[in-house]
């Protein structure tokens, strides 16, 4: 595992540690658990794009399935 360091206005992290505590958790763990769903979460541009595409395609998808 790779450790960072990154600079925060002192309003941020007083958010931060504000939340950590409120969450019970570390600011540390709350920063990684916020970076690992960023990482996790469908690109947006992906997601109107297949939308896009299965609403276009939808009388389609139906005469396949049959």
């Amino acid at each position: 595992m790779t450790t960072i360091t990154i600079e925060l206005p002192n309003e941020r992290l007083q958010k931060l540690q504000e939340m950590a505590a409120r969450l019970g958790v570390s600011m540390e763990e709350l920063v990684r658990i916020s970076v690992e769903d960023m990482l996790t979460q469908p690109d947006e541009q992906f997601q109107k794009i297949a939308s896009y595409v299965l609403k276009k395609n939808f009388e389609l998808y139906k005469r396949l399935a049959a």
